[in-house]
């Protein structure tokens, strides 16, 4: 398929019911308004199309953006087109969820979102903690360097109360991700949650809410010292 005949594709899914409910959450002009659920069909047509991909996320489209962030894979990405796709994430679902996905499968993930947690700009910092709460929900424990994240940790617990918005809501999912699937610091996380306590973030004019860390991590272990690892960040 093409970018033009995706894109009309798309454009027969939306639904001014949707593109309202998007809005709610933040989401800028462009979009159509089409559910995740009918954007994974048009996902599955365009699997593999790299070059489909990257156009699709430069059309600036919400909608666009998000089946990008489905296709694309970003082992293929140099670090400059993943660091354009984190300042360009109009909102929160494209920040927090369509680059994270993309950046995690990258080699140098880690890398890139220690760089960008330090950013100034909201959006960015978000990108950052959410490829890290990725890279530690897909990766083996064998790859990952457990003393940096030990350092993250108690980066979370120091910082994350003061932390701008969304930023917080980023933290506090790393935090769960921690506590859930990376055995050497299962249990610190799980302390360091218990310290952290109710994480309070403004999420609009919407039903969302933060999940409480201590109880979410217990609950996706299900008795386990760990959850089994995820195959995808992607959902």
């Amino acid at each position: 398929m093409t970018l033009d005949e995706t894109m009309k594709l798309l454009a027969t899914k939306g639904s001014e019911q949707t593109r309202k409910t998007f809005r709610r959450h933040g989401a800028p002009e462009t979009l159509f308004g089409v559910k995740v659920g009918d954007l994974k069909p048009i996902a599955k047509l365009i699997k593999g199309d790299q070059k489909l991909a990257m156009e699709l996320y430069a059309t600036g489209n919400s909608d666009a953006m998000y089946l990008a962030g489905l296709v694309a894979d970003g082992a293929k990405m140099k670090k400059a087109e993943l660091d354009r796709w984190a300042r360009n994430a109009s909102w929160q679902m494209i920040s927090g969820s369509t680059v994270p996905w993309v950046a995690s499968e990258h080699p140098d993930a880690i890398v890139i979102a220690l760089k960008w947690i330090d950013s100034s700009k909201e959006p960015i910092a978000v990108a950052g903690w959410a490829t890290l709460s990725c890279v530690v929900s897909v990766w083996s424990d064998e790859k990952l360097p457990i003393k940096q994240i030990d350092t993250l940790i108690a980066r979370v617990v120091k910082t994350i109360h003061t932390a701008p918005n969304r930023v917080r809501y980023a933290m506090n999912n790393f935090m769960i991700c921690c506590g859930t699937y990376v055995a050497p610091l299962a249990e610190k996380a799980l302390a360091a949650a218990k310290k952290i306590g109710r994480v309070e973030v403004d999420m609009g004019d919407t039903a969302c809410q933060v999940p409480e860390a201590v109880s979410y991590i217990e609950k996706c272990r299900r008795g386990l010292p760990v959850a089994p690892k995820r195959k995808t960040a992607r959902c």
